[in-house]
């Protein structure tokens, strides 16, 4: 079998056979969320850069070749079909940079980078090597944002005015990792930020304004986000959607995940950190705790199934409470997505130009808490 390393049109792993990945890094995300998504996906981890964890590699593959750098890895780019990147936030765009000059199909953990600036230019990249790249944004898969689109769609909550996401837990001693440890990881901001922006914009298009308050209150790396972001105004007229993200790690009793706003009533979703998250219910439906077991579960991907959701959060009209439907999907359809658009069947999962999008936010948002003002922001060009 070829991998598909000149024109993007060469065959990849043969049809009935697992697509074959190599992860760059096997830590909290490349073992924690990546190897159980590709696992529950139907396809296989074959090379790994890792320099302490080839133990917990090979548990988990055991035919899977360690390597202890990048270079090692593209070394071996003609037997892979996708390098997933999963190194530390501030290594992203030399890593994405150097997989994408070695041909291969190339999907990053959020964010793509750690500026504006280098978003752009490896989007560029992207696109110059035959869009041969996408980034995780594997919440959009999350069960409340699928049904939220849904509701959105069907006109439920009538017109929009207001979005608020928060991402919040109670963690006054902080783990020791870099995302704590390391000010260049850009702390929650760029970890949980990149996320609540991307849903933002996906639900209620283009940012125009950003207000921000940045503060590291535990970590030396920022702990406590607020964003407060004005979309663009409808074309139809009427007000423009303000959304209010938060993400912390200092917050005792933590607000709704989701709360949304319209004339014609409330979206509302309330989960704390306490509850099963997508990737525990995963293990449980895998059989195990790395994702590396053999169960079926529901099949969506998400493990909502097997925690028995339903339904996912609440139309609220005043003292009226209804609850919602849960819209089908999950976070694997993000893995089954991206091997159709690795062997040419569908479109890139996430394009690379919305990451820039998020960028341009954190970006500002950084500008606005550090200089105490409203940053606006121009329309965007490619």
């Amino acid at each position: 079998m070829t991998s598909g390393m000149t024109d993007g049109t060469d065959p990849v792993a043969g049809a009935d056979a697992p697509l074959r990945i190599g992860v760059v890094g096997y830590g909290g995300a490349g073992r924690g969320i990546h190897a159980r998504l590709a696992r529950a996906a139907g396809q296989h981890v074959t090379h790994v850069v890792t320099r302490h964890r080839s133990d917990q590699v090979h548990e988990d593959w055991p035919d899977a070749t360690v390597v202890p750098d990048l270079d090692a890895l593209l070394g071996s780019a003609g037997r892979l079909d996708l390098v997933v990147v999963a190194s530390p936030t501030g290594d992203h765009a030399a890593h994405v940079a150097a997989a994408l000059q070695a041909g291969v199909h190339v999907m990053t953990d959020k964010p793509l980078a750690t500026t504006t600036a280098e978003a752009t230019a490896l989007a560029s990249a992207g696109a110059e090597a035959g869009g041969r790249l996408t980034v995780f944004q594997n919440r959009r898969w999350d069960g409340e944002q699928l049904t939220l689109r849904r509701l959105l769609d069907e006109g439920a909550l009538g017109r929009v005015h207001r979005f608020e996401r928060r991402w919040e837990r109670y963690r006054p001693v902080p783990q020791d990792r870099w995302k704590e440890n390391d000010p260049r990881s850009g702390g929650l901001l760029l970890d949980l930020g990149a996320h609540l922006v991307d849903a933002a914009v996906q639900l209620f298009g283009p940012v125009e304004q950003v207000v921000a308050e940045l503060r590291a209150l535990t970590t030396p790396a920022v702990d406590d986000v607020f964003l407060a972001l004005r979309h663009r105004a409808p074309e139809g007229g009427g007000p423009a959607v303000v959304s209010h993200l938060q993400a912390g790690s200092l917050v005792g009793a933590p607000g709704p995940r989701t709360r949304v706003l319209g004339e014609r009533g409330a979206y509302l979703v309330t989960r704390f950190e306490g509850e099963p998250t997508p990737f525990e219910a995963l293990d449980e439906a895998l059989g195990a705790g790395t994702g590396t077991g053999t169960g079926t579960g529901t099949g969506d991907g998400s493990g909502a199934g097997d925690l028995g959701l339903e339904h996912e959060g609440w139309l609220v009209r005043g003292a009226e409470r209804t609850p919602v439907p849960r819209a089908p999907g999950g976070h694997v359809d993000l893995y089954h997505a991206v091997e159709r658009w690795v062997r040419g069947t569908g479109p890139v999962p996430v394009d690379p130009w919305d990451a820039v999008a998020t960028a341009r936010v954190l970006d500002a948002a950084v500008v606005s808490a550090g200089e105490d003002r409203p940053v606006r922001l121009s329309p965007e060009a490619r």
